[in-house]
């Protein structure tokens, strides 16, 4: 299905039971990274990639909980901007542990925990995904090289471990809300995310 994304970028969008894929266009020619002498031009070459975690409380409600819908529409910004892109939108609520674990999770923090403390109260860790299954959709793409759209080190870590050169690292920071900020110096503390002025 071709679709207009809300900040006029052309692209693809394929809907399948296990996540959502949105490609930027041109696809076919400059997903797949050409061959050149020029290593100054192969970062440049390489498709934008943005694998967001599914938030229906912040991408869909508008929450301000947390940053996740700020991140998404950054980078869809981002992707439409690039020669070539692709966004993964994956099944992964609350970091992997389920709307309702995360609405459990919620009630916890309304308590006075934090994003992480809340998670392991219920019995899971601080961040369940998995990025294995989002490497395997981008070698089926032909982008094994990739610019990844990202402030969590734990992404790049895995998608290189499941055979994914990161040769870039791009920031994906939105304005912080006053309500979102503890949720983010969590992140940055805690998990390690890469967050600037926090």
């Amino acid at each position: 299905m071709l679709a207009r994304n809300w900040f006029g970028a052309i692209g693809a969008i394929f809907s399948l039971p296990s996540y959502l894929l949105y490609c930027s266009f041109p696809m076919s020619k400059k997903l797949r990274p050409r061959k050149s002498p020029k290593k100054k031009n192969s970062a440049a070459r390489a498709p934008l990639v943005r694998v967001h975690s599914q938030c229906l409380t912040g991408d869909v409600l508008t929450s301000l909980r947390c940053d996740c819908r700020a991140q998404l529409e950054l980078s869809l910004r981002k992707i439409g901007q690039a020669p070539s892109g692709v966004l993964l939108y994956l099944p992964q609520e609350g970091r992997g542990i389920g709307l309702m674990n995360k609405l459990r999770a919620y009630q916890l923090q309304d308590g006075g925990m934090d994003t992480v403390e809340a998670n392991e109260n219920l019995g899971f860790a601080a961040d369940a995904r998995d990025y294995g299954f989002s490497a395997q959709i981008l070698k089926q793409l032909g982008a094994k090289k990739i610019r990844l759209l990202s402030n969590n080190p734990e992404k790049v870590r895995q998608l290189e471990s499941a055979g994914i050169q990161v040769i870039e690292r791009v920031p994906c920071q939105p304005r912080v809300s006053k309500t979102s900020h503890a949720y983010l110096r969590t992140k940055k503390s805690k998990m390690g995310h890469l967050l600037e002025g926090l």
